[in-house]
């Protein structure tokens, strides 16, 4: 079965540890992830100094080519506007039908966007996507990461729920074995590995 692919965004600063349990398990679900960079823009540098060049340009992405967009936290995105195109890309996903995952600082390129108004979602605190004046808190739930209405929300501590919710969006796992693949990697519960590997033999 061809899968359509997963594509990630990257920007200066993005945040390494929130999308690699994602990356890694869509990839051995066989989904193929491909980067995504702004357009016209060459390397980028993440927060750990790693360079990454990307696969492809923003404007060159279209929903209806894609399983999922995913926008990692950067600190650009709550220091100047350079990521909004991002979010504008956000928008004609959603608008398409086709899902988004957002993390930490995403989330509020996001609510600046208008994106979190009408549907349930999480981020770091409450208080944080407040500051950006968007439509939404009453909307804001406290808890670990959030699906609703194609798109999925979490915090910048919270890499193994985010991955937990696009694995799950995406059918890589359900039920009793998505359910294991969090107890291993969030809780280290050995008992959990048994039901992986029955479920995972073959791939």
């Amino acid at each position: 079965m061809n899968l359509k692919p997963v594509h990630l965004a990257v920007y200066d600063t993005l945040a390494d540890w929130e999308t690699g349990f994602a990356a890694a398990h869509l990839a051995r679900g066989g989904y193929p992830v491909r980067t995504v960079g702004a357009s016209g823009a060459g390397p980028v540098v993440s927060i750990g100094g790693l360079r990454v060049l990307p696969d492809l340009a923003l404007d060159a992405v279209r929903p209806e080519d894609s399983s999922l967009l995913i926008l990692p936290g950067a600190d650009l995105w709550d220091t100047s506007d350079a990521l909004a195109p991002f979010a504008r890309k956000a928008r004609e996903f959603l608008a398409a039908g086709t899902p988004v995952a957002a993390i930490c600082g995403a989330t509020a390129g996001l609510a600046r966007e208008g994106l979190l108004d009408d549907r349930a979602h999480t981020s770091a605190v409450s208080f944080y996507l407040a500051a950006t004046g968007y439509g939404g808190g009453e909307r804001y739930v406290d808890t670990d990461a959030v699906t609703d209405d194609g798109l999925i929300t979490a915090g910048p501590t919270e890499p193994v729920a985010f991955a937990r919710e696009i694995l799950g969006l995406l059918g890589v796992y359900e039920g009793e074995v998505l359910d294991a693949w969090y107890r291993l990697f969030h809780d280290s519960d050995a008992s959990a590995y048994a039901v992986l590997e029955k479920a995972t033999a073959g791939r």
